[in-house]
């Protein structure tokens, strides 16, 4: 790996720690960076997966009273996530550079849209959620929610918000907390398989994940002075930049 492709790698994984950090869509920066360093699309993917999996399981450290008080839903919830993970990664592997290509556009797509939609969508959960959630229905919402984590993951952290906001965790706090737990687990057996599989680029995930060390530190800090909501809508001009631009090279 020439030193330029290194810089290039770890400024996309600086830049998604940062974003990470202060609202979300890392994903955007490194996967497109990978690909760029022609690192072919599915280990593209999984790389990118396994450079953002410290993020997560780190945050949890922070966490440990919120997620004490949810102890019992997140035994029943973290084994379905993780199951519907290792389909989503098997899926991932299975499917080849080929067809994963012809969705990436679409992927992308609807990750731009959900993290858009985000605080919007969570606010009207809020406003029309009534009663208790079957656990049959949460289990299948969590199922298929991991199972797209496991395939791409772009957008399931506000994903993951949406289905706990519908089963009545209200405090912030405390569903960033289960979020992040359930991210995680998420992350984790996707790792696990693509590790299993030798679906990781290991020389270029390791540029992106030194760059997001430093970007995760960095973003703690400057989250007090970058405005969220300017940094949300630069992520999510970037995803539809990049929807249309792998759509039109899908169609060459």
């Amino acid at each position: 790996m020439d030193i330029g492709t290194f810089l290039l790698l770890a400024g996309a994984g600086m830049i998604g720690g940062i974003c990470n950090a202060v609202a979300g869509g890392g994903t955007f920066f490194t996967f497109p960076a990978l690909l760029a360093a022609g690192v072919p699309p599915v280990v593209a993917n999984a790389t990118s997966a396994v450079s953002i999996w410290p993020g997560h399981a780190s945050s949890l450290l922070g966490y440990r009273s919120e997620l004490g008080r949810h102890r019992a839903a997140l035994r029943r919830s973290l084994p379905v996530v993780g199951a519907g993970s290792l389909v989503g990664a098997a899926l991932l592997v299975f499917t080849g550079d080929a067809q994963f290509s012809r969705l990436v556009p679409w992927l992308i797509l609807v990750a731009t849209v959900l993290f858009a939609l985000g605080p919007w969508l969570r606010q009207a959960i809020e406003r029309h959620a009534r009663g208790q959630v079957p656990h049959l229905v949460a289990a299948g919402a969590e199922f298929l929610t991991a199972l797209y984590g496991g395939y791409f993951g772009a957008g399931l952290g506000i994903m993951l918000m949406a289905i706990l906001t519908l089963l009545g965790v209200r405090d912030v706090q405390e569903a960033n907390a289960v979020k992040n737990a359930m991210a995680t687990v998420v992350t984790s057996a996707a790792v696990m398989l693509f590790v299993a599989t030798g679906s990781i680029a290991w020389a270029q995930g390791s540029a992106v994940l030194l760059g997001a060390i430093v970007g995760g530190y960095a973003g703690a800090r400057l989250a007090r002075w970058i405005p969220p909501l300017a940094l949300r809508w630069t992520i999510v001009a970037t995803g539809l930049t990049l929807a249309a631009y792998f759509g039109l090279k899908a169609g060459a």
